[in-house]
C-alpha cells in the first residue's frame, strides 16, 4: 500500500455521495506498500479500504480482482470484500483514477514471523488455490518469465547506480532461467504477492489474506515460491529451514505437492526472487516527485536469488518426503 494521488476533501465527498457508508468521520492515507494509492476510510457504517489503482495495475484487470475477492469469499477465504455503491458497481473514479472501496478487516501482519505462523501461510495458501480452482475468469501472470525482459529493459541502464555490476549480473540469470524454466505444472489462480503485510493476524492465528491486485494464473507452486522468498529469510539475510518446512508441511496438509512441483521449487523460487529484484528496482529509480511512499531495497531480492542459485533441491528449503 502507498499513496501516490492525493485526494481533496470536495472530491472524496462526491465520490462517497454514491454510497450509503454514511458521513466520514477519519480520512488518512496509508504510506505501506508500493504499488496502489489506499486510504483508511472511517464512515459512520464503519471502517473500509479506499483504494485508487495505479501504475502497475490495469483497469481491464479490475474486474478479475473484484469478481476474485467475491468468489473466494464464497468459499470460505476471508479476504476484503468489494463494497458496491448505490448503482450496485464496485468500480468507480476518483482524482482521475479508477477507484474502489472494500470491507476492513481486523488483524495485524507480522514483523517477525515464526515457523508456526509460516505454517499458517502454507495452509492459508493451499486453500486459496483450492478455493480459486472453478474460478472462471483468466487472468495471464504478466510479472513472469516472460514478462521479466520488459523490466529489465527500464531498469537495466541504470541498475549499475544501485550496485556495481547488477546490470551484468541480472542480464545473466535472466538468461539462465529462461533456459531452465519448467512448463506442465499444476495452475490457477495464485496471490503472486502474499508478503508478511497482506496477511494478518489476530494473537496467534491467522484471521485474513489482504492484496489481490497481482493475482493471477500460474504454477500453484510457484506462488509457493514467492512465499519462501518473503516470509523464510531471516534479517541477517540467512534462510531459515526451520521457517521454510513449516510453510511447506502447512501447504502440503491442505493440498499435496505432485513430484515434479518438488523438484522445480529451486527453480520457481529463484525465479520470483528475480522478479521482486527487477520490480523493486524499477520502483527505487522511479520514484514519483511528492509520492507518499517508501521503496524496498532491491539488493535483499539479490541476495535472495543468490541464495536459490546454489539451492540442490527442495531438501534445502526444509521439504521432506
Amino acid at each position: 500500500m502507498a499513496v501516490y494521488t492525493e485526494v481533496t476533501d470536495d472530491a472524496l465527498n462526491a465520490f462517497l455521495a454514491h454510497y450509503d457508508l454514511g458521513r466520514v468521520l477519519s480520512f488518512k492515507g496509508i504510506a505501506e506498500g508500493v504499488e496502489n494509492s489506499n486510504f483508511l476510510l472511517h464512515m459512520e457504517a464503519g471502517f473500509f479500504i479506499l483504494t485508487l489503482y495505479e501504475r502497475r495495475v490495469k483497469e481491464g484487470d479490475l474486474p478479475f480482482f473484484i469478481g476474485l475477492m467475491e468468489h473466494l469469499a464464497q468459499r470460505g477465504v476471508v479476504c476484503p470484500q468489494p463494497v458496491p455503491a448505490r448503482n450496485g458497481e464496485a468500480l468507480g473514479r476518483l482524482a482521475g483514477r479508477c477507484a474502489a472501496i472494500v470491507t476492513f478487516l481486523d488483524g495485524l501482519w507480522l514483523r517477525r514471523p515464526l515457523a508456526r505462523h509460516c505454517g499458517q501461510v502454507g495452509e492459508a495458501l493451499a486453500r486459496m488455490h483450492q478455493a480459486g480452482a472453478d474460478f472462471a475468469p483468466r487472468r495471464p501472470n504478466a510479472l513472469s518469465i516472460g514478462g521479466w525482459p520488459a523490466l529489465f529493459e527500464i531498469a537495466g541502464p541504470r541498475a549499475d547506480e544501485v550496485m556495481p555490476g547488477l546490470a551484468e549480473e541480472v542480464a545473466a540469470e535472466l538468461g539462465k532461467l529462461r533456459g531452465v524454466w519448467p512448463s506442465e505444472l499444476p495452475s490457477g489462480v495464485i496471490h503472486a504477492d502474499l508478503f508478511p503485510d497482506n496477511v494478518f493476524f489476530l494473537g496467534d492465528r491467522l484471521s485474513g489474506l489482504i492484496d489481490f491486485y497481482f493475482a493471477c494464473d500460474d504454477f500453484f507452486a510457484y506462488d509457493l515460491g514467492i512465499c519462501l522468498n518473503a516470509w523464510c529469510f531471516e534479517p541477517d539475510g540467512g534462510f531459515d529451514v526451520g521457517k521454510g518446512a513449516a510453510m511447506i508441511e502447512g501447504y502440503q496438509r491442505v493440498r499435496r505437492l505432485a513430484s515434479k512441483e518438488v523438484e522445480a521449487l529451486p527453480i520457481l523460487a529463484r525465479g520470483s526472487a528475480l522478479r521482486f529484484l527487477l520490480t523493486r528496482l524499477v520502483d527505487w529509480l522511479n520514484v514519483p516527485e511528492g509520492a507518499l511512499v517508501a521503496p524496498k531495497n532491491p539488493l535483499e531480492y539479490l541476495n535472495r536469488m543468490r541464495f536459490h542459485q546454489n539451492v540442490g533441491s527442495a531438501r534445502d528449503y526444509g521439504w521432506s518426503a
